[in-house]
């Protein structure tokens, strides 16, 4: 089992900043995939960014509405992941997952995330 622990959720006006934070504890050996995903009210959950290792190396891969403004860290070390948000948009309001796969995806229990305008 994985357990994992969002924070760094709230509200900004557009164009600021926020970023997140999430923890995982158990059985966190071998997890190879460490993300974020989003759902909007009235829409399917969908990948914001994820840190992929393979091979011991670690790829990125992001959504196109986030590029070039989210960047996702992910220190293995202490099992967290960082999502750097900013230029944010009223259009990245959402509540926000942290999810992480290790022979199974495991999801957290979510963080809101407003922008206003």
């Amino acid at each position: 089992q994985v357990q994992l622990v969002e924070s760094g959720g709230g509200s900004v006006q557009a164009g600021g900043s926020l970023t997140l934070s999430c923890a995982a504890s158990g059985n966190t050996y071998d997890i190879d995939t460490m993300g974020w995903y989003r759902q909007a009210p009235g829409k399917q959950r969908e990948l914001v960014a994820a840190v992929i290792n393979h091979m011991g190396r670690g790829s990125t891969n992001y959504a196109d509405s986030v590029k070039g403004r989210f960047i996702i860290s992910r220190d293995s070390a202490t099992n967290t992941v960082l999502l750097q948000m900013s230029s944010l948009k009223v259009e990245d309001t959402a509540v926000y997952y942290c999810a992480a796969r290790h022979g199974r995806w495991y999801w957290g229990q979510g963080t809101q995330v407003t922008i206003s305008s």
